[in-house]
């Protein structure tokens, strides 16, 4: 069996859809793919997606879809990866939006990334795709 080769799509729980969408789709500039009102928004991130789903309304079966329940509770965490000569720019757009820069630092592996809270509280995280070099 050989493995993946990708992480297709990645989710996170949020506790108000607009707000949600003000943020990944107005401030980060995601284009929204589809949606259900008071379940869900999903949005392409290059060749995946990020679903955002309204906390607590897919922890049972059923909804539009015959997917199995599932959820979360607390902050989540995702990473958006960025050029890192960006990197200064998504700062700066961030903070002109009054959104707050949580951490902003240099991994051992020389890669730059910058932390921010979504509306929700979930941990998004801007980096330098060499944060995950690693032999192919």
């Amino acid at each position: 069996m050989t493995p993946p080769d990708a992480i297709l799509e990645t989710a996170l729980y949020v506790d108000d859809l607009d707000r949600a969408h003000t943020f990944y789709g107005g401030t980060i500039g995601l284009s929204e793919v589809m949606r259900a009102d008071g379940r869900h928004r999903f949005y392409g991130c290059g060749p995946g997606m990020l679903l955002i789903f309204l906390e607590g309304a897919t922890e049972t079966s059923g909804g539009p879809f015959p997917v199995p329940g599932h959820g979360a509770r607390g902050p989540g965490h995702m990473c958006f990866r960025v050029p890192g000569e960006t990197l200064d720019a998504w700062a700066g757009h961030l903070q002109s939006q009054g959104i707050e820069i949580e951490a902003d630092f240099c991994w051992p592996t020389g890669a730059r990334s910058i932390y921010v809270r979504d509306p929700a509280g979930n941990s998004v995280e801007f980096s330098e795709p060499k944060l995950w070099d690693r032999p192919q």
